[in-house]
C-alpha cells in the first residue's frame, strides 16, 4: 500500500503552517506562537512533518531531549523523575487526516531515530478535557500511564506516559 504522504526534516519556513494546524487542534494541544515554536525547533530532537504529495503539511511531531531549557510542567514532572529520555512535546495530524497512518509512520520515524540515543519516550494526552482518540493511539503504540498532573490551573489533566525503547 502506498502512503499519500512522505516524511521529511521540519524548517523555518513550514512554521506558520504548523502554527495553524496546532492550534486547529485546541484543546487537545496547547496554543504556539510563531516565535515560541521556534525557539523549541532549534533545539528539538526530533521535527518533522508529514506533507501530502501536494505539498501541504498534513502532520508534524516535535520532540526534545532531557537537556532542552523548556518551562513545561509537564517536561519538567518526566525530568525529576527521569534522567535520560526524549520528550514528544506535540504530535498534530489534520483531522481529515486521522486514520491514515500519518501518526503512525512519524512515530515509527521518531522511535527509530531515539533508540540509539535513549531508553524512554515521553508524552502527556489530555485526559481532561478528553482526547480518547489519542489516548488510544497511544497505547497501540505501547505508552503506559505513569502518573497525571493538573495544568493550566486546574482547567486541564494530563496523563503522563513513557514506552521504553
Amino acid at each position: 500500500m502506498t502512503s499519500s504522504f512522505s516524511i521529511r526534516d521540519g524548517v523555518d519556513a513550514d512554521l506558520a503552517g504548523i502554527v495553524n494546524l496546532n492550534d486547529s487542534e485546541i484543546p487537545h494541544v496547547t496554543a504556539i506562537m510563531v516565535e515560541a515554536l521556534k525557539a523549541l525547533t532549534d533545539q528539538a530532537f526530533y521535527f518533522q512533518i508529514a506533507e501530502s504529495h501536494a505539498g501541504d503539511i498534513i502532520g508534524f511531531v516535535l520532540a526534545l531531549a532531557e537537556s532542552a531549557t523548556y518551562r513545561s510542567l509537564n517536561f519538567h514532572w518526566f525530568k525529576a523523575r527521569y534522567p535520560r529520555f526524549v520528550y514528544i512535546d506535540r504530535i498534530v495530524v489534520s483531522r481529515p487526516r486521522h486514520r491514515t497512518g500519518a501518526g503512525k509512520l512519524l512515530y515509527a520515524d521518531l522511535f527509530e531515530k531515539a533508540q540509539n540515543r535513549t531508553p524512554l519516550l515521553t508524552c502527556e494526552v489530555n485526559i481532561r478535557p478528553p482526547n480518547p482518540g489519542s489516548v488510544e493511539f497511544h497505547q497501540r503504540l505501547g505508552f503506559q500511564q505513569v502518573g497525571t498532573q493538573e495544568t493550566e490551573g486546574g482547567k486541564k489533566t494530563a496523563s503522563l506516559l513513557v514506552k521504553p525503547l
